[in-house]
């Protein structure tokens, strides 16, 4: 299992991702406070017996904050800045291709749609899904709202 993480900062609340990038499917993302994204890390950088999990790569965005945040980042992970621009207008996009509408929501103009939550976990799929050039699969459920530590 080759894992990468994503990460969509901000100043308040990050898109953060932990992928397997050897089957190409998500294995966690959530949307989390800015000040438990370093603990959250921590906890996927370690397995359940506390040994080092393979964590390959970091892809940051390069908007809100992104600077101060590889300043913070562990220095055992490998980071890959790339450009994030339009990432969320194409988060929501890429929501409704993940989730599709159901019942009369399907009907609704897709302009019309509102995703349930932040798409912050989504701007962070969007992001390494352009670093890796190939789309993901995220099985259910979708993103998690302020997600368990581990």
């Amino acid at each position: 299992m080759t894992r990468v993480v994503a990460l969509d900062p901000g100043r308040r609340k990050c898109g953060l991702l932990l992928a397997d990038i050897s089957t190409n499917t998500v294995l966690q993302g959530m949307v989390i406070p800015s000040s438990e994204v370093l603990d959250q890390l921590r906890a996927w950088m370690e397995d359940d017996q506390g040994e080092n999990a393979q964590i390959a790569d970091l892809v940051i965005g390069d908007g809100t904050s992104s600077t101060i945040w590889q300043q913070q980042l562990p220095t055992s992970l490998k980071v890959h800045v790339v450009d994030e621009t339009g990432t969320t207008l194409r988060a929501r996009e890429r929501y409704w291709q993940l989730w599709p509408a159901r019942g009369w929501k399907r009907l609704l103009p897709s302009g019309l749609r509102i995703p349930s939550g932040d798409l912050d976990a989504i701007a962070a799929l969007v992001i390494l899904e352009d670093y890796l050039e190939r789309p993901l699969r995220w099985p259910r459920p979708g993103p998690l709202r302020n997600g368990p530590s581990r």
